[in-house]
């Protein structure tokens, strides 16, 4: 299959890595085989699956910037069908790096092209800015998946990353589409959570998850162990929500 998926928001703080971690997680724990690409330079879906971002060899540094080849950079995680490209604050300078070649917005599309068809879903990991580096991923990518999280500035955030969207599709990826729109960090309790959600819905009638992740204390502890929530505490609420996510996930794509 080989489907590529960018996790992307240009606002930070929506719960972007945290839903790349345990999206992937689940879907691997359903037994699809799944890579997660780190391109974000604070690494955090790196070590959120346990990996020492200081002991990395190579990284997504060394796949873009350096084209060494994409088997070299994987790793295998401890979880069941989930591998890793780390990345960490080496990333960081790419952007300068990349600015100087040919095709810089194609480098990550060229590096993971012979390992597509390795994967059942390969999910990336953007970094919340629209920089070279988050072009590149919405450059290699099928689909984006939009986290949003349930509050009024995020309506604000999601016209402007639309019109980011757009204009990836008009001079780097013509086949880019929206996967759908997540509501993260969401509490029933609150009145604003539903109006926005109506809102959304609205504009995105068949492209909104039914499925929310809430906010939890366990989902903010499980990156210190270096686990997914779905291994950290299985019986979370949040554990719940991303294995319904996936599901969710799985039956768009009529697996």
């Amino acid at each position: 299959m080989g489907k590529t998926v960018s996790i992307f928001n240009q606002k930070g703080g929506v719960g972007k890595t945290t839903t790349c971690v345990n999206l992937s997680a689940a879907l691997g724990a359903k037994g699809k085989k799944t890579l997660l690409v780190d391109v974000d330079p604070q690494g955090n879906s790196t070590s959120g699956l346990g990996v020492d971002k200081a002991s990395v060899d190579k990284s997504t540094y060394e796949l873009m910037v350096d084209k060494v080849p994409a088997k070299e950079v994987i790793i295998e995680t401890e979880f069941k069908d989930l591998w890793l490209m780390p990345a960490n604050m080496n990333l960081a300078g790419a952007e300068i790096e990349l600015a100087e070649t040919e095709n810089r917005f194609k480098a990550l599309k060229s590096a993971l092209a012979g390992i597509v068809l390795d994967f059942d879903y390969i999910i990336i990991d953007c970094p919340p800015s629209l920089g070279l580096l988050a072009l590149n991923a919405l450059t290699a990518s099928d689909t984006l998946i939009v986290p949003l999280q349930c509050e009024y500035y995020a309506l604000e955030g999601l016209s402007q990353l639309l019109g980011t969207v757009r204009t990836v599709k008009q001079h780097y990826n013509e086949h880019l589409e929206l996967e759908g729109v997540v509501f993260t960090m969401y509490d029933s309790r609150l009145k604003l959570n539903q109006q926005v959600i109506a809102e959304v819905e609205e504009y995105f009638p068949q492209k909104t998850y039914k499925t929310m992740i809430p906010r939890s204390v366990k989902l903010a502890e499980a990156p210190s162990f270096g686990k997914p929530v779905i291994y950290y505490e299985k019986y979370s609420r949040p554990s719940f929500a991303y294995k319904k996510l996936a599901d969710e996930f799985l039956k768009k794509q009529n697996v």
